[in-house]
């Protein structure tokens, strides 16, 4: 079936309906990683997104157990070529089965490329995927400019608190729409990890007595996080050690009187070189995020930059100053590198007394 993806600014795909065929609004973003599309599909930081993926072709290797989530978060899905016959040891079934079985709508055989040129030149904009040959642009065009993500944070957190069990420090994950292998990265190194919902008060959190706090990545703008921001707020000032990553990161700075910023087009893909600025080596990162915090008018008395974007020079991280807390904008969880950036959890566990 013919699907067409129509811009903002009036700007129209025609292709090929994959996927669910439902119609939806959405903010396009897109993502320049060659493999990885299950763990872009399952991250929660892609909820309220249309995600478009730049490498030609997508599902050859079809769906894995490489999960970041127990399901997909993106509004839709867009690429250029779909493979219908993936092979590989550990496929489960395609991507089509999996966007039909979930029910997220998308669109394939456009021109990705041209795509995400117009989103570079022009930034991040809104807009629809849709079946319906006779769509009316006069009729579609404002919804498209009246679409707002909203609170996405609270659609993707956990409901209740989760454990899981470990013989070692107890860290406290605040769960923004965190990727499983944080929840890894921090059980292979033998924490125990108790899970909270975003909303969850600094006071029951400290309650528990955790040796360390993570706060996780997640979607949205961070500015809309307005409830949780002074709950961070009193857990920064707790003493207890901190380590943020992305969202998490954002939020942080801005209980700490920071300001963000949202990006032109943003950072979405698994090849971002990151540099740290104490010792001057660039690491591999993967990323996914549309906001930075802004570090033009930061106080050094609060925070310093730790690490910054090679290519352009946004953001990458935060080390806070006098106290046992550090920041990145990327995702060190991720192995891209293939595990480059692995270590910071390491340092976390050392700024908690090592996990003995």
């Amino acid at each position: 079936m013919e699907a067409f993806l129509i811009l903002e600014d009036g700007t129209v795909f025609s292709g090929t309906s994959i996927g669910s065929q439902r119609e939806v609004i959405s903010e396009i973003v897109f993502n320049t990683s060659m493999t990885g599309y299950l763990e872009v599909l399952t991250d929660p930081s892609y909820a309220g997104q249309a995600v478009v993926m730049t490498y030609p072709l997508i599902g050859n290797y079809g769906i894995t157990s490489d999960m970041e989530s127990g399901q997909p978060w993106p509004d839709g899905y867009i690429v250029r070529e779909l493979s219908r016959m993936p092979s590989n040891f550990r496929c489960e079934g395609t991507i089509q089965e999996f966007l039909e079985r979930h029910d997220i709508p998308g669109i394939a055989g456009i021109d990705t490329r041209a795509l995400t040129r117009i989103l570079r030149e022009k930034g991040t904009m809104n807009g629809m995927i849709t079946t319906d040959a006779g769509y009316s642009l006069p009729e579609i065009l404002p919804k498209l400019a009246a679409y707002r993500t909203g609170d996405v944070v609270n659609r993707v957190t956990c409901r209740e608190k989760i454990v899981r069990k470990g013989p070692g420090k107890r860290v406290a994950l605040l769960d923004f729409g965190a990727k499983e292998n944080i929840v890894k990265s921090l059980t292979k190194r033998g924490c125990e990890v108790v899970i909270y919902p975003a909303h969850t008060k600094a006071e029951e959190i400290l309650a528990d007595g955790p040796k360390g706090i993570m706060l996780s990545n997640g979607p949205g703008d961070p500015k809309e996080c307005k409830d949780i921001i002074p709950q961070i707020k009193m857990l920064s000032e707790s003493g207890v050690p901190m380590f943020a990553i992305c969202l998490g990161h954002q939020l942080l700075a801005l209980a700490s009187g920071a300001d963000t910023y949202k990006m032109k087009y943003g950072h979405r893909g698994g090849n971002h070189p990151v540099k740290d600025l104490e010792t001057g080596r660039v690491y591999i990162s993967s990323q996914n995020h549309g906001y930075v915090v802004d570090t033009e008018n930061l106080d050094a008395s609060v925070a310093v930059p730790a690490f910054v974007n090679v290519n352009d020079g946004t953001n990458e991280g935060l080390k806070y100053t006098g106290k046992p807390i550090f920041t990145v904008q990327f995702h060190p969880e991720a192995c891209p590198g293939p595990q480059d950036s692995g270590y910071l959890f390491d340092k976390f566990l050392t700024m908690m007394g090592g996990n003995q």
